[in-house]
């Protein structure tokens, strides 16, 4: 955010403050804080500022980093179960002339210990059957080379080759793939699929030593560490399962910041700095409100693919409302936006381009008093990174405006 436009905000959230049950805001500096209410039923995990998967205890906000440390954020995610039973014993899986070793190797939780998957043959695999038996399915796991180049993920008759030496994705046959680097020659590698399988998903992991082949490398290698397999379009952040039983990470809600001392009705800005969890054709709403479906102002990732969408209403869905959306942006990069309230001049800035021209027949809402990420009690939480989140109990101008969100 803008420096110089700090001192104009009147409820500004920073990766910063927290503790159990509570994200605290760094504007106001005088009581009352209005902070924001955090909940999430369980334990959780995130990547720290040294870039290592580590443990957050129930109700504790989440402050995230990109692999390499760097790129703060807080992270909000839905529920989800990781339906692999053992995530880091491998030796619980099944393989075929194959084999399973702990070895001295840092895990990417900072740990001594890895297993390492020996194989021999050209035709070897270590299997997990813990998976459902329909649906969209995420599959992931850490891996790091030894001597086979390729890694491959199959469920059912699909697969993907990874290139685990350069980090590249090979040859992809699901839905989607990704493969992110963990630092220290580790990646996590995943793929969803969706099926209508009536039988359990078996999810596959087999040592390559070429690209789009279904021939193992004799003698392929690789180190192995936090598989999960979830009910979802996309990876989530790493859900251990070390007992033998499935886990499940809770939803994470953090709602009922601001006041109305703090959001003036009449005119103001809400600016946040967010990505995306993936594009996954679901509505993901910042709001403030009066409590009601009556007055809002909204910022959110649209069920339309790849949509950033900003609305006020006023005095319910027959009032004079500003709805405006663009599918310019790729919701999971991080972006700048700026939904401003004025009277006869409603407008939305993203990443220092105003969006259309200012609506100069809009009405202002009233009696705005709650900054929450979701809309109201109805759903569409917010599930993404958020770097910041300010509310401007002015109406900015298009200079400032540019130079927030540029």
């Amino acid at each position: 955010m803008a420096d110089g436009l700090l001192n104009k905000a009147s409820i500004i959230l920073t990766p910063t403050g927290y503790k159990a049950g509570t994200l605290y805001n760094v504007a106001p500096i005088d009581e009352p804080y209005e902070d924001f209410d955090f909940a999430r039923t369980s334990t959780a995990t995130r990547i720290n500022s040294s870039g290592l998967v580590s443990n957050v205890a129930t109700g504790v906000p989440r402050i995230n980093y990109d692999s390499n440390g760097e790129n703060g954020h807080i992270l909000l995610e839905p529920t989800s179960t990781n339906l692999i039973t053992y995530s880091e014993d491998f030796s619980q899986w099944i393989t075929q002339n194959a084999t399973i070793t702990t070895t001295l190797q840092t895990a990417p939780d900072g740990s001594a210990y890895v297993d390492k998957y020996v194989g021999s043959t050209i035709s070897q695999d270590l299997r997990n059957t813990s998976a459902s038996v329909n649906g969209t399915f995420t599959y992931s796991v850490f891996v790091k080379y030894i001597n086979a180049p390729y890694i491959r993920l199959r469920a059912e008759s699909t697969s993907t080759w990874f290139n685990v030496q350069n980090g590249t994705i090979g040859t992809n046959n699901f839905d989607d793939a990704s493969i992110q680097s963990f630092g220290n020659g580790w990646y996590r590698i995943s793929v969803t699929n969706t099926t209508s399988a009536t039988t359990f998903n078996d999810f596959y992991i087999h040592p390559h030593s070429i690209n789009n082949t279904t021939a193992e490398q004799d003698g392929g290698s690789f180190y192995a560490w936090g598989a999960q397999v979830e009910a979802l379009p996309y990876a989530t952040s790493y859900i251990p399962t070390l007992t033998g039983s499935t886990e499940t990470r809770a939803t994470e809600t953090a709602t009922g910041a601001g006041s109305a001392d703090l959001i003036n009705s009449t005119e103001g800005v809400l600016y946040a700095e967010i990505a995306a969890l993936a594009d996954d054709l679901t509505n993901r709403s910042i709001t403030i409100s009066d409590g009601s479906t009556n007055n809002i102002v909204q910022i959110l990732f649209s069920s339309v693919s790849n949509t950033i969408r900003c609305i006020i209403r006023v005095g319910g869905v027959g009032g004079d409302n500003l709805d405006k959306s663009t599918t310019s942006y790729t919701v999971t990069d991080f972006n700048k936006i700026a939904l401003k309230w004025e009277q006869n001049n409603a407008q939305v800035w993203i990443n220092g381009t105003q969006l259309g021209s200012p609506d100069t027949n809009s009405d202002v809402p009233i009696g705005l008093n709650d900054l929450s990420f979701e809309y109201l009690s109805i759903g569409n939480k917010f599930y993404g990174k958020v770097k910041s989140l300010a509310v401007f109990n002015e109406a900015l101008s298009d200079d400032e405006l540019n130079n927030l969100t540029g």
